[in-house]
């Protein structure tokens, strides 16, 4: 970075263009500089900038206004007739721990407040979990749509690489699957799992309340303890309320009567949230409510506070921000409003360490913003529930579509007319009905068995089963790289994907080759306090031009170090 004393901002008729704001008529302080103040190009003017740790005192001379290192400032006036400049602006020296909400970071004991959401199947893998931790930020594997066995051994995984240090898992509402929903919880408590990110919950489960509760107690000074943490992804005002508030009695005196929580920890339910922490999802990849973050945040922020306020918690309430997550902008955006941390998804999917392919990251690395589309849902596939993916490229959005249109209109696969069924067995399952059914039957068993008896007592569960394995089944394609599948291809996917292209155009980041989820959280996170300092300029009544701001990727080294 430069050493030199001092440079030339805007001059009267500058190169940078643009005219001085008039001097204020009451300055911030006085500048009494120790050696010459140097004139400079945009390139030193830039570099001084992106220096976050180095303070930066802007002052008014009769070239205009200059940046000034060295000196000495003073709020008085000068007296003795010393040399002297007003001052226009200050920008005191920046670190990237400071964007986000620090007990949060403390609590968990992160470096940075940046997080990486749970995305299903292993998108989320262990490597993208080791990577963020090394990194000083938070991982969640991608627990959803595996099996416990699989699950298990990512336990096993991330507990001999990481030990303590801070990473968890994911734990998604199953509305159809409630027992995996609790085995999978059972999962964790057996293997010391403390932290989990709760995923499209539509309403509290007893399985949640459970990881919750189980273990909570009074430490020696009288303080409530609980080991297991949940941070909730939501997108509705009623369900924020639901985990921002303590378990509901009725489901709390059910787990003690289930033998899941004891009588002492039912007691001190009722002065601990289901959820300290909550992630505003806005309009994001897979679950989504198409939310606008600039709505969703303000709304969740509000009902933080009232609900602060209704139970006085002795730990504060939190909200994060996740959705549309993709650009400098977009983090900068984020903290402004008052997120105490941002968590990605969509761009993870498309690093080197996702569990997804190599051929779904090249379509990943070709999105646009309105490369996206709404599909029904594997999980809640009877209740209509969509998700929203990637239509470039793949067929998936309008085949599941039609697959949830047939459900809707007959009643059983014998119902279904010859030439739909044709083009379903053709087009689709590659294979009759019957053989889906078999293998859907056999994994279920497996699974759930409770599915395989409502489906052969009810003809249209059975049929929704059959439609869900080309559901599922298109995402495990789609991580396999399976070449003869690429045109059935569910890829998870938001519309930050495409901004998230626009802004690493031209950089090493824009090769998905180069693309490593520790290295992309360090670049907007520096970008985003490159744009904060302009912010703090404009406050002040400097306006530079944007050329002054490097926000553009940069290697992880230099952000963590600049």
């Amino acid at each position: 970075m430069t050493t030199r004393a001092g440079l030339s901002i805007v001059p009267p008729a500058g190169a940078l263009g643009g005219t001085p704001a008039p001097p204020r008529e009451s300055p911030l302080g006085w500048w009494f500089p120790d050696r010459t103040i140097l004139e400079s190009d945009l390139a030193s003017l830039r570099s001084l900038l992106g220096d976050l740790q180095t303070p930066v005192v802007f002052v008014r001379s009769s070239r205009g206004i200059e940046a000034a290192l060295g000196g000495n400032g003073s709020y008085a006036a000068p007296t003795n007739g010393a040399e002297s400049l007003p001052v226009a602006a200050y920008l005191p020296a920046m670190e990237l721990s400071a964007l986000g909400d620090t007990g949060f970071l403390a609590d968990y004991g992160l470096a940075y407040p940046y997080l990486a959401g749970a995305m299903a199947n292993g998108i989320a893998s262990e490597d993208i979990v080791e990577a963020m931790c090394r990194a000083g930020m938070l991982g969640f594997f991608g627990s959803a749509g595996l099996s416990l066995e699989r699950i298990a051994a990512a336990i096993d995984r991330l507990q001999r690489s990481l030990g303590d240090r801070p990473h968890g898992f994911n734990l998604i509402h199953s509305p159809s699957e409630s027992d995996h929903e609790m085995a999978t919880v059972d999962l964790y408590l057996r293997r010391g799992v403390r932290l989990v990110e709760a995923s499209a919950y539509l309403a509290l489960t007893p399985a949640v309340v459970r990881y919750r509760l189980h273990g909570v107690h009074r430490d020696a000074a009288g303080r409530i303890v609980t080991p297991n943490r949940v941070i909730a992804k939501v997108s509705r005002v009623e369900v924020a309320t639901r985990f921002f508030s303590p378990a509901p009695e009725k489901m709390v005196r059910q787990l003690v009567q289930m033998g899941h929580l004891t009588e002492e920890q039912a007691a001190l339910a009722q002065y601990v949230p289901v959820a300290q922490d909550i992630t505003a999802e806005a309009d994001s990849g897979g679950h989504t409510d198409n939310r606008p973050a600039i709505a969703l945040l303000p709304t969740l922020l509000a009902c933080r506070d009232r609900l602060q306020k209704q139970f006085g918690y002795s730990l504060p309430l939190r909200v994060g921000l996740a959705g549309g997550i993709a650009t400098p902008a977009s983090v900068a955006a984020a903290f402004t409003m008052g997120a105490a941390y941002v968590l990605t998804g969509s761009i993870n999917q498309a690093c080197v360490e996702s569990g997804s392919s190599d051929v779904v990251r090249t379509m990943l690395a070709e999105a646009g913003q309105a490369d996206v589309a709404m599909a029904p849902a594997a999980d809640m596939f009877e209740m209509g529930v969509k998700v929203q993916v990637l239509k470039r490229g793949t067929m998936f959005a309008m085949r599941a579509t039609k697959l949830h249109e047939l459900y809707r209109s007959y009643a059983s696969l014998e119902e279904l007319p010859a030439e739909e069924r044709a083009g379903l067995e053709k087009n689709l399952f590659r294979d009759s009905l019957e053989e889906i059914w078999r293998q859907t039957r056999e994994y279920f068993l497996r699974r759930d068995p409770k599915q395989v008896e409502r489906a052969e007592a009810e003809p249209k569960h059975r049929m929704a089963l059959v439609f869900r394995w080309y559901l599922g089944q298109s995402s495990r394609w789609a991580n396999a790289g399976e070449p003869t599948r690429k045109v059935d291809y569910q890829i998870w996917c938001g519309p930050s994907m495409g901004a998230f292209n626009e802004w690493t155009k031209g950089s090493y980041l824009e090769e998905p080759r180069n693309r490593k989820a520790a290295d992309v959280a360090m670049s907007l996170l520096y970008g985003a306090a490159v744009l904060l300092r302009r912010s703090q300029l404009r406050l002040q009544g400097v306006d530079l031009p944007s050329e002054a701001f490097a926000t553009e990727p940069v290697e992880r080294s230099a952000a963590a170090g600049s």
